[in-house]
This record gives C-alpha cells, sequence and structure tokens, in this order.
C-alpha cells in the first residue's frame, strides 16, 4: 500500500469517527451499542454523534443530516466554480473532510442509482464535477510543487490528503532537479 493510500484510508477513518451534526426526525429512545449509548432523541432536535452512528441512524430514518453538513451537488458546482476561475497559483479552501465527504455521496448516489433513473442523472453529474474538481487541483498542486518557493497561505488550503500529494511530488522533483 502506498502512502498516499495509507493517507486516504487515515482520512476516512477520522472522517467515520468524527462528530458531526444530525437532526432527530423523529423521536427515540436511548439506544444501547457495545460499549455505547446514544440518546434518547426528540425530533427536531439537533445532536453531535460519530458519523458512522449517524450514517445507520439516517438509514433507519431516526437521523437526517442538515444540508450544510454533507456535499450536494449544488456545493460541489460552487466548489468547481470557485477552483475554476482562480489562477494556478492559488487553491480554495474546500469543506472540511471533503474527500471522505465526496466518497460517501457517490457511494451513496451509486447505490440509489439502481433504482432511479434521476439518481443515476445525479451520480453521473456527481461524478463530473468530482473529476473536474480534482483535476483542477491536480494542476494546482503539481504547479505548486515544482515551483521553487512555496506559499505557507496557498497550502493552508490543501486538504490533508493534497498536502501529503504536494509532499510527495515536492520530494520526488526536487530529488530529480538535483540529479539534473
Amino acid at each position: 500500500m502506498s502512502t498516499n493510500e495509507s493517507s486516504i484510508e487515515d482520512t476516512d477513518f477520522i472522517f467515520e469517527n468524527s462528530p458531526v451534526k444530525v437532526i432527530a426526525a423523529r423521536n427515540s429512545p436511548k439506544i444501547e451499542l457495545v460499549g455505547i449509548d446514544i440518546g434518547p432523541f426528540e425530533e427536531g432536535n439537533e445532536y453531535s454523534i460519530k458519523f458512522w452512528i449517524a450514517k445507520q441512524l439516517e438509514k433507519a430514518g431516526v437521523m437526517r443530516f442538515p444540508e450544510e453538513e454533507m456535499l450536494d451537488v449544488t456545493r460541489l458546482i460552487r466548489i468547481q466554480y470557485h477552483e475554476r476561475i482562480q489562477s494556478v497559483s492559488q487553491v480554495s479552501s474546500l469543506p472540511e473532510m471533503f474527500y471522505p465527504k465526496l466518497r460517501y455521496l457517490l457511494g451513496e448516489l451509486k447505490v440509489s442509482s439502481r433504482n432511479s433513473v434521476e439518481k443515476m442523472r445525479e451520480h453521473e453529474k456527481v461524478k463530473w464535477l468530482s473529476q473536474d474538481i480534482i483535476t483542477c487541483r491536480l494542476k494546482k498542486i503539481v504547479s505548486l510543487a515544482s515551483a521553487s518557493d512555496h506559499i505557507d497561505q496557498v497550502l493552508r488550503n490543501l486538504t490533508v490528503e493534497e498536502r501529503k500529494l504536494y509532499e510527495d511530488l515536492r520530494r520526488i522533483i526536487n530529488e530529480w532537479k538535483a540529479k539534473i
């Protein structure tokens, strides 16, 4: 396994175990899991629980994610627009845990697209937007990594996964330049 794969898996693990905001879709008594109790929940109230638990409660109809907590097509369009209008030396900041949220959205849409033409179209649009955002950001990361100086302000807008890629590319490029 490469270090970038490890970095992505680490980020996914952190995301799965990080608290997220959820809103109770209905009343629910306390739920006892192995080593952890959650609830009780009152319909309409906001709670903060680990993502992996929230995901299961959403599937059971107990919770829902607030719009601002997760990604959707509209947010991806805004992100893509901001990324495209900036110069190669500028990188937009992304929502916290962007890539794990993106992988989650794509996974959910892929599953739901099996039963719905509308969800299939949404899945295709999200895939296209995702690839465009990633391509724009990759070009910028490669450009930054090959530059002789780096700007900390720009690097702050990279995600954990992108920062690791930047550092690996910078090291490889600097080694290559030294050999030339």
